[in-house]
């Protein structure tokens, strides 16, 4: 993993511990351009459904006029581990970001992988 990405998982880490109090929010994400921008967000929950954090990253780099991410992470547990993309969010960023590389695996062994890389059946739901 590159500096950038390491930094990438401390900005989710950091959302996650900061904003993730609540059962309304549990996971976090952040993202970058390959400008290096960073766009920050957290899963919305609620009884009649709600939003991971991967779709709010992106909805809020989108009102910055940003149209290409170049990697992305999500964080769960107050920032004590990655978690992958769910299966919805997967297809999303899929369409979307077909480039795209994800950080994933356990704390003490992160590894960056394209997003293709990931299978298309699992992962972890950060809305739920």
């Amino acid at each position: 993993m590159r500096d950038t990405d390491r930094a990438l998982v401390q900005a989710a880490t950091a959302v996650s511990k900061l904003r993730c109090r609540s059962q309304h929010h549990t996971v976090a994400s952040a993202a970058r351009t390959a400008e290096g921008r960073v766009f920050t967000g957290v899963n919305v929950r609620h009884a009649t459904g709600g939003a991971c954090a991967e779709l709010v990253v992106i909805g809020t780099a989108a009102t910055q006029g940003v149209t290409a991410l170049e990697t992305i992470v999500t964080v769960a547990d107050r920032g004590r581990e990655v978690v992958a993309p769910c299966v919805g969010c997967r297809q999303v960023l899929r369409d979307q970001f077909p480039e795209l590389r994800v950080i994933v695996g356990p704390m003490d062994a992160l590894r960056v992988v394209p997003l293709g890389e990931l299978p298309a059946e699992a992962g972890s739901g950060s809305a739920a």
